[in-house]
């Protein structure tokens, strides 16, 4: 199973919107996909028309029972979430009572391995102790960043951070996020996309009306506007995403 996290170390960046169409994309390619909303606004599972209560909330991390029963199926085939719970506000109270023994995320992950092909989180934004179990757990952490100074400069600190503590196992990319074309500041940045590789994948979701609406049909992107280019943006990057975890061609 390949795990990949989708975090930013502050909201609004269109993290959410990528976690969902990226893994209706995988479950559409055929893959056993989960969709795990880490995020206690619980805007995954409303995208995918899920109730964000989980029974047990946070303590799903300790009984495989609960983590389990917990899973809910989805419209679409091959796709499922584990839907969010105002408790998990409080995951970091679960993450240090166990800092000197096992990471319980880590323990839940390994339990979900052999049931499905690909894991997506929609992390909470934030530098927390969740956020280092994170990156301690997935295959790969893909930032959505907005081409803007601010924007860029946060992608660094956490970098900067990943490194400080250790915490670079997992691959970090980035790909521009909410881009319009139209401001200036976003035009010069996307312009210097050959510098910041191999970091940034050459992608660039548009910041469009027709992403918007994914709230109002409750949806991935692909179920309404197939071909859009907010669509074809995520097809892109998800075939990077592949030939990354699978360099050599092909799925295992």
């Amino acid at each position: 199973m390949k795990v990949l996290a989708l975090y930013s170390l502050k909201g609004g960046v269109g993290k959410t919107t990528a976690a969902v169409n990226l893994a209706y994309l995988a479950a559409q390619s055929g893959a056993r996909t989960l969709l795990w909303d880490l995020d206690p606004q619980g805007a995954s599972s409303y995208y995918l028309r899920v109730a964000d209560k989980v029974k047990g909330g946070r303590k799903i991390l300790h009984q495989t029972d609960l983590l389990e029963a917990a899973i809910r199926g989805t419209d679409w085939p091959l796709l499922d979430l584990l839907p969010a719970d105002l408790s998990y506000r409080n995951l970091e109270i679960e993450l240090n009572a166990e800092r000197k023994r096992n990471d319980p995320l880590a323990e839940s992950i390994r339990h979900l391995r052999h049931d499905y092909d690909y894991l997506v989180l929609d992390c909470p934004p934030g530098i927390s102790r969740l956020s280092e179990s994170i990156f301690a757990c997935a295959d790969l952490v893909l930032v959505p960043t907005i081409p803007t100074v601010l924007a860029m400069r946060t992608l660094k600190r956490v970098i900067d951070f990943r490194k400080k503590h250790g915490l670079t196992k997992s691959r970090l990319r980035a790909f521009f996020s909410m881009a319009d074309q139209r401001k200036r500041m976003h035009k010069e940045l996307m312009a210097r996309i050959d510098q910041m590789q191999p970091l940034m994948f050459d992608v660039r979701v548009p910041q469009l009306s027709e992403v918007e609406l994914m709230g109002e049909y409750r949806a991935p992107l692909h179920t309404y506007r197939p071909g859009g280019r907010a669509a074809v943006a995520f097809d892109a990057l998800w075939d990077k995403i592949v030939a990354l975890f699978y360099p050599q061609g092909g799925e295992e």
